[in-house]
C-alpha cells in the first residue's frame, strides 16, 4: 500500500536539495528542474540569466505513508536560509529564491504552518519563502539530474554541498535510507 504524492520546492541551487532529498526514506524520485516562470521549456542558461521568472526547484515524488509532507518541509527549511531574498550563498538571482509550489489546499495549509514555524526562529529576520500554486514543472537537462552524486569531488560540490549534506544527515538521520 502506498500514497504517492508530489512536492515542488526551491531552496537555491537545485544540486544541493536534489542530493539531500535523494537520501530520504519514502522519497521515490527527485528531479531537478524549473518552475514558476513565463517561458516554456527554459534552458539552464536562460534560467541562470534570470529573465524567465523560473526558480531552480526539485520535484519530489514521495510515499506519504512513509514520509509526510510536513517532514519534507522541515528538511526544506533546514537546507537553506529562508530569510535571504533571491540568494543562497554565492548564488544570486530570482532563480535561487526560496519557494514552495503547492498542489492542493492541504499542502498550502501545511506550507503556511511551516513558514510560520520557521519565522518563530528569528527575532529580526523575515522569512521570505514564496508560497505559490504549482505551475508547469520543466525538467532540467540531464547533466543536472543527481549532479552531486555524479560529481562529489567537483569543487562546488565538495566545498558547498558536502558540508551541508553532512549536517542534513546528522539532523535527519532517522528519516534517511
Amino acid at each position: 500500500m502506498s500514497d504517492i504524492r508530489t512536492a515542488i520546492l526551491g531552496a537555491g541551487c537545485f544540486w544541493c536539495i536534489d542530493a539531500a532529498f535523494r537520501r530520504v526514506r519514502g522519497v521515490k524520485s527527485v528531479e531537478s528542474g524549473y518552475c514558476g516562470g513565463h517561458v516554456d521549456n527554459p534552458t539552464y542558461e536562460q534560467v541562470c540569466r534570470g529573465d524567465t521568472g523560473h526558480a531552480e526547484v526539485v520535484k519530489i515524488t514521495y510515499d506519504e505513508l512513509l514520509i509526510e509532507y510536513s517532514e519534507l518541509l522541515k528538511m526544506f527549511f533546514a537546507l537553506h536560509d529562508a530569510t535571504t531574498l533571491n540568494r543562497q550563498g554565492n548564488d544570486v538571482g530570482t532563480q535561487y529564491r526560496s519557494v514552495i509550489f503547492y498542489h492542493d489546499d492541504q499542502q498550502k495549509l501545511l506550507a503556511e504552518h511551516a513558514i510560520e514555524h520557521e519565522q518563530e526562529k528569528f527575532d529580526y529576520d523575515i522569512v521570505v519563502t514564496e508560497l505559490s500554486p504549482a505551475k508547469t514543472f520543466y525538467p532540467a537537462e540531464e547533466v543536472h539530474q543527481g549532479y552531486y552524486n555524479k560529481n562529489p569531488h567537483q569543487q562546488y560540490c565538495s566545498v558547498l554541498i558536502a558540508p551541508k549534506l553532512a549536517e542534513f544527515e546528522k539532523q535527519f538521520d532517522p528519516y534517511l535510507d
